[in-house]
Order: C-alpha cells, then structure tokens, then sequence
C-alpha cells in the first residue's frame, strides 16, 4: 500500500535555465524523466519510471484544472498550465508546462511529453487564488459535480476576463 504524503509548505524553486521533462504512455504511466525531473520530484528514477504521473500531484491543484489538460491532449491539441507538483518530501514546486501528445506513425495518440520551465512568481500569484477557488468549490461540490463546479469557476473567470484559457496562461 502506497504511503500517503504529506504536503510541508517548503517551496523548491525551478532555476531560470531548468526544463522539467517527463514522457509517458497514453495512461499516464511514466516512461522516461531527465535528471532535473529526478531532483525535483524527489524519487529515483527507479521509482518513477512505471509509475503513474499522477505521483507528483499536489493536492492545492482543482482536479478540474487535470481535466481540461487531460481532454486537450486526448483529443490531439498541446496544452500550456501553471501546475504545482509535490515532491516525495512533501516539498512543492511550481511549473509553467506545456504538454504535448506524441502520435505514432498512424496519427494517433501514443503518449505525452510535458516540458516544464520555470514560472514567473507574478503568474504564480495571479494563478494560486483561482485555483484555491477552483478546488474550494469542488470540495462543496462533492464528488459527484466536482469537476464540473471547478471548471465553471474557470469559464466564469474566462467570461468575465474577455478571453480564452490559452490567452489567460500567456497573459499571466
């Protein structure tokens, strides 16, 4: 049985020049991460590799952010996100991630490849307060609407700003 982590508020700060790269399998199930991967996380590699990528989530991030992120690669587009991950000490790190599917010689998803760099704290702090929203309103959602009452915080904010999910993450 898995131990649960338990999440210390000890921030570990991307240098300006790390790339954060991981692969995995159409699952999710990781495939390769580099070394800045390896430090960040925490794990070995031997830990991560086979493993769901899943393992480096932070519980700040709405379930409803993983969901749009999860639908844009499945349907074959690249994603940009701000993401908190949690590192095997319980530490954090933000990341600025772009995600793209990788597709076989047929056309069709066959995994993804995430590229992370590090993310400005200014985009930081605008990004942190509707998260906490987003996952607020899950929560009194319960689990049956929670994605959907998380991802309408977000198309609220959309709605009120003017603008689509890819302009909002460029503009922070």
């Amino acid at each position: 049985m898995k131990r649960a982590i338990t999440p210390t508020s000890v921030e570990r700060v991307m240098r300006e020049d790390d790339f954060i790269v991981s692969k995995t399998d159409r699952k999710g199930i990781i495939t390769y991460g580099n070394p800045t991967f390896i430090e960040f996380s925490g794990y070995s590699e031997d830990e991560l590799i086979g493993t769901q990528h899943n393992i480096i989530r932070h519980p700040d991030m709405p379930r409803s952010a993983f969901k749009l992120v999860w639908d844009t690669i499945q349907s074959g587009k690249e994603v940009f996100a701000y993401v908190k991950n949690m590192s095997k000490d319980g530490g954090y790190y933000w990341v600025f991630a772009h995600i793209t599917p990788d597709l076989g010689s047929d056309g069709s998803v066959i995994g993804y490849t995430s590229v992370r760099r590090c993310p400005s704290r200014k985009a930081i702090a605008a990004i942190e307060p509707v998260y906490r929203d987003m996952l607020l309103v899950e929560k009194r959602a319960g689990a049956r609407d929670a994605i959907g009452a998380g991802t309408q915080v977000l198309l609220d904010l959309l709605g009120k700003s003017g603008i689509g999910y890819e302009e909002l993450v460029f503009a922070l």
